[in-house]
């Protein structure tokens, strides 16, 4: 069936998905496959993936060969049938956790390994000292905002959601305490 037959809402949302996968770091095609893959009722064949998008066959087998590789498709094999299947996750919690420990992987344990590396070293003048200080800040951000993120992957969904529901709240309970405290910080004119 062509991509025309598409429901015009699932169209919507695959090209959507596309578009919004450059901005991600992944290409559109692998957007978009994900997209429809996402939103089937059942898992798809490479063959159907490409008729439904009408994408080469050979783009097909690379995009879902990338989307293995982020382990956010799941393989399935049919009775009968010697091809293969691909379904995404059910649960969109999982799917959340799996790409942010993907992204993780990729991207920020790097990062913190280069910082590490660079406080470790001598610094030479001043301006080494200073920009040695920043990175060290940097490095402190982002291993506590992942140690934050470890405690909130640990929570069951029910209770990660609960407490994402209660954003404002928790931020105006630390504004109180900042303000009763007195530690809120001073604002310096910019």
């Amino acid at each position: 069936m062509p991509a025309s037959t598409l429901p015009p809402l699932s169209r919507q949302f695959v090209a959507h998905f596309g578009e919004m996968g450059s901005k991600w770091g992944i290409n559109r095609t692998v957007g978009q496959i994900y997209a429809l893959i996402f939103i089937s009722e059942r898992a798809l064949n490479a063959d159907e993936i490409a008729e439904l998008l009408e994408f080469s066959r050979s783009n097909v087998s690379m995009g879902l060969k990338e989307l293995q590789s982020w382990r956010l498709v799941h393989l399935r094999h049919q009775p009968g049938d010697r091809r293969e299947y691909f379904e995404a996750p059910s649960d969109v919690w999982e799917i959340f956790r799996v790409l942010a420990e993907e992204r993780r992987r990729r991207e920020i344990e790097p990062t913190l390994s280069m910082l590490r590396n660079a406080m470790l070293e001598e610094p030479s003048s001043d301006e080494e000292r200073h920009a040695q200080q920043r990175m060290r800040e940097m490095h402190d951000l982002i291993d506590r905002l992942m140690k934050w993120f470890d405690d909130v992957q640990r929570l069951a969904p029910e209770t990660a959601m609960q407490l994402m529901g209660m954003g404002s709240t928790v931020t105006k309970v630390l504004g109180l305490k900042d303000r009763i405290t007195g530690s809120a910080r001073k604002k310096t004119p910019g």
